[in-house]
């Protein structure tokens, strides 16, 4: 299972908008892109990678991991690489989901959900002639999948549905154990507490078997260092530097280009077979993702001793945080409809066309940047229509694609090495 590497500099996002604001690789980010979800950071989702896998793939496209696809669905955005004493536990009184359209007709027909648990070991010290409770995540040392010194031990479950996401036929992925709940790691505390976070995180990736699936599959979950570059203060200050200091690739890891290069995300990653992820002879699949939460929230007045016992949950299950290509509800969807696009689902997608035909904005841009009036002038961007509600014919556009908003893949096109690949994509002509 391979996690990508970082992503383009927030040179190529201002360029692609302008350009086109449409054919970017699928790697960006999504940070507290909408009024509502920026106050529920634990369920925002900011970033998802739908790709063929490449690692071990030879040039001409076998070997190795081919065959496979990767998803990851990344949230709860700029994690302190310092976040103690509690860290970045995802919400357990939420559902995040994965979705898979495999026919084009805009509705998930797989959907892999996780949710989340914190089983809490309670650890006390004695204390004069008195047992204590200690105030922090840890002990001790940690090593090893729910280590003895982690007073929390956060846990997920893996559930397939096929179907509509609610009413669907859904069934719990098996640990290697046999059992529906598997570890994830604590976060990155530091490295007197976990000596090599690189071993122990890779302790967490569990070998699968998904209900109806011939092929084995692979998942993990936890945190990853933040893998988009850019200057968010700067970026949304006006584009508040020279197009050249933007426009240098070589900056991509200087403190002042990428103010973000010591955040953390949380993933959720799964290699899945291709076969497991068709239909038919349908090729194409279309992905994103959303977090969801309980339609009630009830905040204790007095919350009982024991973990993150302050909120409970209740009612139905209510979408707050919607991705499937990057930047979308960032710098496309109008500030009156982001919260309602996070709450959408692709069928409902005519509401937000003519944010996508009549993009604004490569017109902020140009009025912002020394460049003239370089925005676009093919109104209505069809081209754009193409990209992010369609897919491209030859590429990645369904046979009976249904219009709407998700990242497509074409499981028929072979991967190529991670050395051969451009990361400008279809822009350069390269499929894979």
């Amino acid at each position: 299972m391979k996690l990508p590497t970082r992503a383009p500099t927030a040179a190529l996002i201002t360029a692609s908008v302008l350009a086109s604001l449409a054919a970017w690789p699928a790697q960006a980010s999504s940070h507290r892109e909408a009024p509502s979800i920026g106050g529920m950071p634990r369920v925002d989702g900011t970033d998802f990678y739908l790709f063929s896998s490449y690692e071990g793939v030879a040039a001409n496209g076998t070997g190795g991991r081919a065959g496979y696809v990767t998803l990851i669905a990344n949230y709860l955005p700029l994690q302190d690489a310092y976040g103690g004493p509690n860290y970045f536990k995802l919400d357990p009184n939420a559902i995040y989901e994965i979705h898979v359209d495999n026919n084009g007709d805009a509705k998930e027909d797989l959907t892999f959900q996780f949710k989340f648990s914190n089983a809490f070991k309670g650890i006390a010290l004695p204390i004069g002639n008195q047992t204590v409770p200690i105030p922090l995540t840890q002990a001790g040392t940690v090593s090893a999948p729910n280590a003895a010194a982690l007073n929390v031990n956060e846990k997920f479950s893996l559930t397939l549905v096929r179907g509509d996401r609610r009413t669907g036929t859904a069934t719990a992925v098996a640990n290697p154990a046999g059992g529906t709940l598997f570890d994830k790691p604590v976060d990155n505390i530091g490295t007197k507490t976990i000596a090599d976070y690189p071993a122990y995180a890779a302790q967490h990736i569990y070998n699968v078997t998904l209900p109806g699936c011939a092929m084995p599959a692979k998942v993990f979950v936890g945190q990853r260092q933040e893998a988009f570059a850019v200057n968010l203060g700067t970026i949304f200050d006006l584009v508040n530097a020279d197009v050249g200091v933007i426009t240098n690739r070589s900056l991509i890891n200087a403190a002042a280009a990428n103010s973000i290069q010591d955040k953390n995300v949380t993933s959720l990653a799964l290699e899945v077979h291709k076969s497991c992820l068709t239909q038919g002879n349908e090729t194409v699949i279309g992905g994103w993702t959303t977090a969801s939460v309980r339609q009630s929230q009830l905040v204790n007045a007095a919350p009982p001793s024991g973990y993150d016992t302050a909120v409970k949950g209740g009612g139905g299950w209510v979408q707050v945080s919607r991705l499937g290509n990057p930047l979308v509800n960032e710098v496309v969807i109008g500030l009156p409809d982001k919260d309602r696009f996070n709450a959408s689902v692709p069928t409902g997608d005519g509401q937000f066309a003519t944010y996508v035909t009549n993009p604004t904005l490569p017109a902020l841009l140009s009025a912002v940047l020394p460049i003239g009036n370089a925005a676009p002038t093919n109104l209505p961007r069809l081209d754009l229509v193409t990209t992010f509600l369609t897919g491209i014919p030859g590429v990645n556009q369904p046979a009976n694609v249904v219009g709407s908003e998700m990242l497509r893949l074409n499981t028929a096109i072979a991967p190529r090495p991670f050395a051969m690949q451009n990361r400008l994509g279809i822009v350069v002509t390269q499929r894979a």
